[in-house]
């Protein structure tokens, strides 16, 4: 379901809610888009705005959304706050103590 950028950014809140009370897996996946949906012809070389497209899935619960070239950095601030604030499962990196032996 392809849905508008402040929608995205609500509903994967709502899927990163589903996810920490169900368990499983939240897939993320971003990926650079032109804006097609067919392949190119070899001799057509019309330069296109390129965009980003980010899908989440859930099971079978899936949303995705364009983001234009000029909406990047705005998207991007939101979503990374969004991210920050819905990490709670990773573990702390333990760190070795690197001394000098004798």
């Amino acid at each position: 379901m392809l849905l508008e950028n402040e929608t995205f950014l609500s509903e994967l809140t709502n899927l990163f809610s589903i996810n920490r009370s169900k368990g499983g897996s939240l897939y993320i996946t971003v990926k650079r888009y032109d804006g097609r949906t067919k392949p190119k012809p070899r001799s057509a070389q019309t330069p296109v705005e390129n965009k980003c497209l980010i899908r989440a899935h859930i099971g079978q619960k899936k949303i995705s959304t364009v983001v234009n070239a000029k909406d990047v950095n705005k998207f991007q601030l939101a979503y990374s706050n969004l991210l920050k604030g819905n990490f709670y499962g990773l573990k702390k990196r333990v760190k070795k103590k690197v001394g000098i032996e004798k």
